[in-house]
């Protein structure tokens, strides 16, 4: 039964789910895992790999992180929950065992980790009872039916617009790849023999980088024994992203109360796309979760570990008044610690917009309450300290590029020669278009202000602030290669959940029948189809000038759908006096098309997949088959420490200046290379020149052609003998070795492009 008060201000499900079978209860999980795998399988990801890769996130993950979750919050709310926050639970204590293991040149021993939870649990009697516990709630079918279509929908997505067009092995040389996806998977082979990272490109040089979500790739190849690039081109992305999507929706439920709100934040995260209409992969100032799910898989692993975070911080700070879950207890407190650490390097723009959102609630609650929130301070001053460790430690005050420079984002988009009154008309033009291209589903936001009058309890700050500080730490700083875009995705986070709020509060109000709601989800399906049928008909490619005219087709069809929703509102009455079922309900329905107004966004990237591979606008670059091949062959032949050295450092060479981002070998061979590309090292991110900025070290850079161009036994054992060099791998369509190489050093492997030499 779901009972809602009169208010609209609580709701909760409590029916025993003993009076269900099990397979009836389980059936929206089983499902959607069943349509995950179709997608791996039908993509040519061995039935085996998929086996492994369960059983590992089922012992290694789940079930360690539920027992220690259960041990910390203080009682049952739902069975979901408790598996959903323990898998995010799981992968923090994952990461310490990580670096335990790592640090004692023991990754092997890895999987040995759920053991230090398991048998306490099992021995002391105490801990025992959290093996089986009863709940009292259960998640609503339709909920677990709409959550699982949400994860469904995005399989489809993933593999549409990744897994289809992304074998884990190239099998020709014509394969076209995004240019981020070698250098992360060199971070992710690091990570199984290393802690902390190196850059893999530049032996010896540290990675101050947010490298945590690369330590568990490397975790969940060590411990499932599946070979890395199938965990990274095929079953890390969708397992994240599937988990993701579930937190949302139990995060969501837990902090309003509301199980729909949760689901309807999973959809505006994971289903509805940005506002565009152009030809589908431009993404303008950056998306949400279109492409960058994929392209930057370290941004859904940090999402993991911040949606609970929301949830314990959202416990600290004050829960909402009427919502009856059960809280967390003093283990808030626990969670917050553990998913702050994790999130430290994780995602570098984590902990700044939570703390921010953090400081946002106390100065407000403080201008509210004339009190000092002792809470909420406190759990700013954790925030703080995880943000001094990240900066010292993490990232040795590396600034990586980002500096304070307002509107950068925006900037693209401006002509140059304009009068005054021209450009303020531009700049509110785009202004206006960022806000409906990144911001749009969060309409959410405004309806609920308007119904809580602006009197927002404290979580709602809280989720105000972090949805707020995103875009406006993006609009704040810029950097050479848009990353502060990862700011606005680290606020959706609080956004989504917000906005789906304020659609629950007008879905209470509206009080639809059963007949009412079915209306509503038909009709939303509907527009969402028509608007995507209109999409894909009428999208084209924009001019490059004006500078404006790419902002051009969403202003224009933004423009469109006002005046209809005008023309609408107009015959309102007259609608209403003929259907009076629609008297008091205007405001949900233009909220509800507002917020699928973006449901063509992720149909047009997966379209466009088609037609631009590997990121659309974005760089790609060639990786083919004989590279891949003798990468591998050293992978298979080498020990985790050997470094290697390649004659390939470019990945174009324009008027004599090497593009120096080249990163297949230590991303398919997984070992350090003496010099590869070095332009993603952290000392060069933000230089001048870009990625065309000059190795620093000049002296290691001649030892290392040398040993192709002109190799001498005393260079070639200075090699060895100094930075640890045990294999020249060389790529002869960029330069063929000397035939004197031949003399001194052993040809291992060969194909038609490369070969591999082992010093002797």
């Amino acid at each position: 039964m779901v009972t809602t008060l009169a208010t609209g201000e609580a709701t909760g499900s409590t029916v025993d789910p003993r009076r269900h079978g099990v397979a009836v209860r389980f059936a929206p999980a089983l499902a959607g895992y069943a349509v995950v795998v179709v997608f791996l399988l039908h993509t040519g990801t061995p039935a085996l790999a998929v086996a492994r890769w369960t059983a590992y996130a089922l012992l290694a993950v789940l079930l360690p992180g539920t027992l220690v979750f259960r041990a910390l919050r203080r009682r049952p709310h739902t069975l979901v929950e408790d598996l959903a926050m323990g898998g995010a639970v799981g992968l923090v204590l994952e990461l310490a065992a990580w670096a335990a293991f790592t640090a004692v040149g023991a990754p092997g021993w890895l999987r040995l980790w759920p053991l230090a939870v398991v048998l306490p649990f099992a021995a002391v009697p105490r801990l025992r009872r959290h093996w089986r516990v009863r709940y009292a709630t259960a998640a609503p079918a339709g909920w677990a039916w709409s959550l699982a279509a949400v994860v469904a929908g995005f399989a489809g997505y993933l593999h549409a617009s990744f897994l289809a067009v992304n074998p884990v092995l190239p099998t020709d040389e014509g394969q076209a790849q995004y240019l981020d996806l070698a250098f992360q998977l060199s971070l992710a082979g690091a990570a199984t023999h290393q802690v902390p990272l190196d850059v893999p490109q530049v032996a010896g040089e540290p990675l101050h980088y947010h490298w945590f979500g690369f330590a568990h790739l490397a975790a969940t190849s060590l411990v499932s024994g599946v070979d890395l690039p199938t965990v990274f081109f095929r079953l890390a992305v969708p397992a994240l992203c599937a988990l993701a999507a579930v937190l949302v929706a139990v995060v969501g439920w837990r902090i309003t109360g509301r199980p729909y709100a949760g689901v309807v934040a999973a959809a505006l995260m994971f289903t509805v796309g940005e506002f565009g209409f152009e030809n589908g992969w431009r993404q303008l100032f950056g998306t949400q979760a279109t492409f960058i799910v994929w392209g930057s898989p370290s941004m859904t692993y940090s999402w993991v570990l911040l949606l609970p975070l929301i949830a314990a911080l959202g416990e600290v700070v004050g829960r909402a008044r009427w919502v009856a879950v059960p809280p967390f207890g003093r283990g808030a407190w626990v969670l917050a610690a553990s998913f702050l650490a994790a999130s430290t390097g994780a995602k570098a723009s984590t902990v700044p917009v939570v703390l921010a959102a953090l400081a946002f609630t106390a100065v407000l609650l403080l201008a509210i309450r004339r009190r000092l929130p002792r809470a909420v301070l406190a759990a700013a001053g954790l925030a703080l300290a995880a943000q001094v460790f990240a900066t010292a430690v993490l990232f040795a005050f590396e600034s990586h590029g980002v500096t304070v420079d307002p509107f950068s984002g925006l900037r693209t988009y401006l002509p140059v020669d304009q009068s005054a009154g021209a450009a303020a008309v531009t700049w509110v033009a785009v202004g206006l278009a960022f806000l409906l291209s990144l911001q749009l589903r969060l309409a959410g936001v405004l309806a609920l202000l308007r119904v809580r009058r602006w009197r927002l309890e404290a979580v709602q700050l809280f989720l105000l602030g972090g949805a707020l500080a995103g875009p406006a730490t993006y609009l704040l700083v810029g950097h050479p290669g848009s990353s502060n875009q990862y700011f606005t995705r680290t606020g959706f986070a609080f956004g989504a959940i917000l906005s789906a709020w304020g659609w629950a509060e007008l879905a209470d109000r509206a009080a639809l029948s059963a007949r009412g709601r079915l209306l509503l989800g038909a009709g939303t399906a509907g527009f969402a189809v028509l608007l995507t049928a209109v999409q894909l008909d009428s999208a084209a490619s924009t001019p490059t000038t004006p500078a404006y005219a790419p902002v051009l087709p969403l202003l224009c069809w933004a423009a469109a759908l006002t005046v209809l929703a005008l023309l609408v509102a107009l015959c309102w009455p007259a609608l209403v006096g003929r259907w009076p079922g629609l008297a008091g309900r205007g405001g949900l329905l233009l909220l509800t098309a507002v917020l699928v107004a973006g449901a063509p966004g992720l149909v047009m990237d997966a379209a466009a997949a088609r037609k631009h591979p590997n990121g659309g606008a974005y760089a790609v670059v060639p990786m083919p088959a004989s590279r891949v091949e003798a990468a591998r062959w050293v992978n298979a032949h080498s020990d985790p420490d050997d470094v290697l050295a390649t004659n390939v450092h470019c990945r174009t060479v324009v008027d004599g200046w090497c593009d120096a981002r080249s990163f297949w070998l230590s991303g398919y061979a997984e070992r350090a290379v003496l010099v590869e590309g070095w332009a993603f090292a952290p000392r060069m991110v933000g230089r001048p020149e870009g990625p065309y900025a000059p190795f620093w070290d000049a002296e290691r850079l001649r030892a290392n052609d040398a040993a192709f161009t002109a190799p001498a036994a005393a260079g070639l054992a200075s090699l060895r003998d100094r930075y640890g060099v045990r294999w020249l791998v060389v790529d002869r369509t960029v330069g063929p070795e000397s035939p004197a190489l031949r003399t001194l050093a052993e040809l291992r492997f060969g194909n038609a492009g490369t070969a591999v030499y082992r010093l002797r």
